[in-house]
């Protein structure tokens, strides 16, 4: 299942020079592609202004306002990824690089248990955290204690990390990414042969294992809560539909699966799922035009797909999904879907901007003593 990118969020962070650590060239490659990714059709098809890319961010506190402004305004999923030196304090505890970051000084990065606060005053109903660092399993809780165990248990979140707390993930020289991110790059782009039509953590995960495992690099870790193992990252472009088979009653099974319409909430997740059909079906704009019938003319289509705003009536959305072969009994939920959008009253949209507006002032009002704090901390450790 992908997530409704009109209700949902990615903030990517990455630090790839350092003033005291070993310079990263290629994260910063991680983020364009990454970004590139998720904001395309074949992924989220995420909207620019809800991928936010933070490269070499000057502070815990840059940092973390984007990550607290994503939780407040992500309802569906938010995607939180770090790219960079992972580091652990002398009690064991994972702490995210920056620019200035040095060993064992967690007042120089970002303490993970930060970013796991965000995550749980966050209002999306699934998050997904990708750690491609060094020590990135400490998150995941995996060393056996119970301060590490908690750290990793954040309700509805899928937890992805590129090595286990005990070794180092790579930045193989002259390579364009590292070797966790690149190797997920390539998974997403090429697709798995014999694969599922659509890549979901679970079957990433297993992917990954297998392929870097082979290359002789480090094995990435994870964890799962609440069954988002089942979120989609991408499309298959490996995936080969098997033959359709006769059932008892002489009608063809159809083994495609669809986009799931139930838990669309925006009027940008609409249209998202209704490219995503088009996707699934594998025919054209001609195509689909042509087993319409010609009720709905190719341009018709390709206008369909690019509206802003739900159309007046059923009709045109109708012919549309039954032309790109969309089950009768799926129909039915699409139209139960379109009929909520449109019932949607505006002053209930407008409540709903004025709530999240006002949850984000009291997150900025709340975060000031905790911004105040970390200045003095970091000024008092300058004047030692």
């Amino acid at each position: 299942m992908f997530p409704d990118p009109g209700a949902s969020r990615a903030v990517l962070i990455g630090t790839s020079t350092y003033d005291f650590l070993e310079d990263l060239p290629a994260v910063a490659n991680n983020l364009t592609s990454l970004a590139d990714l998720l904001t395309g059709p074949a992924s989220w098809n995420l909207s620019s202004d809800a991928c936010d890319v933070l490269a070499d961010p000057p502070s815990a506190t840059a940092a973390m306002d984007t990550l607290w402004e994503a939780s407040d305004t992500a309802r569906d999923t938010l995607l939180v990824y770090y790219a960079g030196h992972g580091l652990v304090t002398p009690e064991g505890e994972l702490y995210l690089g920056l620019p200035r970051s040095k060993q064992q000084r967690v007042d120089t990065g970002i303490p993970y248990n930060w970013l796991r606060d965000a995550l749980l005053d966050g209002r999306a109903e699934r998050t997904v955290v990708i750690l491609d660092c060094c020590y990135g399993g400490l998150a995941l809780g995996t060393m056996g204690s119970s301060d590490l165990a908690v750290q990793a248990d954040v309700e509805g979140t899928y937890l992805l990390a590129a090595a286990s707390e005990n070794r180092q993930a790579l930045a193989p020289p002259g390579e364009q990414h590292t070797a966790f991110t690149g190797e997920l790059l390539s998974l997403l782009t090429t697709g798995i042969a014999g694969g599922p039509e659509q890549l979901d953590l679970d079957n990433i995960l297993r992917e990954l294992r297998r392929s870097l495992s082979a290359k002789g690099r480090p094995v990435p870790q994870g964890r799962e809560r609440n069954s988002n193992g089942r979120l989609a990252l991408s499309w298959n472009p490996a995936f080969s539909r098997p033959p359709v088979s006769g059932t008892p009653s002489g009608k063809s099974e159809d083994r495609r699966e669809w986009p799931d319409p139930a838990g669309i909430r925006t009027v940008e997740g609409f249209f998202s799922a209704l490219g995503q059909v088009r996707i699934t079906s594998a025919l054209s704009h001609v195509a689909i035009s042509h087993r319409s019938g010609g009720q709905i003319a190719p341009g018709t289509v390709g206008g369909l797909l690019n509206r802003k705003e739900l159309p007046k009536t059923w009709r045109t959305t109708d012919v549309y999904l039954t032309a790109c072969g969309v089950p009768d009994e799926q129909l039915d939920v699409w139209r139960q879907c379109w009929e909520r959008l449109r019932s949607a009253p505006l002053a209930e949209r407008t409540a709903e901007s004025e709530e999240t507006r006002e949850h984000s002032q009291q997150h900025s009002a709340a975060s000031s003593p905790w911004r105040r704090t970390i200045r003095k901390l970091a000024g008092r450790r300058i004047r030692n």
